[in-house]
C-alpha cells in the first residue's frame, strides 16, 4: 500500500474499492502486459473468452461499461436497439474520466460513481472468468454470477 501522503496505486485504489464492496480479490501483477484479451490469456493460462474486456461506452452521452468477453467484439447497431440509445465508444479522457482507470487497466467495478454496466453474455459459459485490476499488468478472477452481483450488471449479447 502507499505510504501515508502518498496517493495510492490504481491497483491499490482498486483493491480497496473490491474491499469496500464485500469482495476480498486476489491481483495476481504480471511481470508482462496484460493490456489486450489476448496477452491476459496468455499471461494466466486461460482461453481468450474467458477475459472481461471493459469497455466504456456512451449511450445517448452517458458512460455506459460493457463487459464483453476476450473475443468478442461489440456491435453498437445491436447494443443500442437493445438500449434503446444511439451507442458510440468514449475516447481515452472520457474513460478515465467516468472510471477513474486508464485504458488497460480498466476493472469492471470499484468507479467513482456506478456505471451502467451490460455483461457480455458469453461470460457466462465460463466458471471463473479474469478482468483487469487498475493497471495494463495487473488482473483479478471473479466467479460470472458475482461480476453481474457487483456490477449490477444486465447480461445481453454484444456482439
Amino acid at each position: 500500500m502507499a505510504d501515508a501522503g502518498q496517493k495510492p496505486t490504481a491497483v491499490e485504489k482498486f483493491i480497496a474499492a473490491a474491499n469496500d464492496l464485500g469482495f476480498p480479490v486476489v491481483v495476481r501483477t504480471m511481470d508482462q502486459s496484460t493490456h489486450t484479451a489476448t496477452e491476459a490469456a496468455a499471461a494466466v493460462g486461460c482461453e481468450v473468452g474467458a477475459i472481461v474486456k471493459s469497455l466504456l461506452f456512451l449511450a445517448d452521452g452517458a458512460p455506459l461499461l460493457v463487459l464483453a468477453s476476450g473475443p468478442n467484439r461489440v456491435d453498437t447497431e445491436i447494443l443500442g436497439r437493445l438500449l434503446g440509445a444511439r451507442v458510440a465508444m468514449s475516447d481515452a479522457r472520457g474513460v478515465k474520466a467516468a472510471t477513474g482507470y486508464s485504458i488497460g487497466g480498466v476493472p469492471p467495478f470499484g468507479h467513482p460513481e456506478p456505471l451502467r454496466t451490460v455483461i457480455d453474455a458469453d461470460l457466462l459459459r465460463y466458471e471463473v472468468v479474469w478482468a483487469a485490476a487498475g493497471s495494463a499488468t495487473a488482473v483479478f478472477s471473479i466467479e460470472p454470477d458475482t461480476l453481474i452481483e457487483l456490477t449490477a450488471g444486465e447480461v445481453a449479447p454484444v456482439s
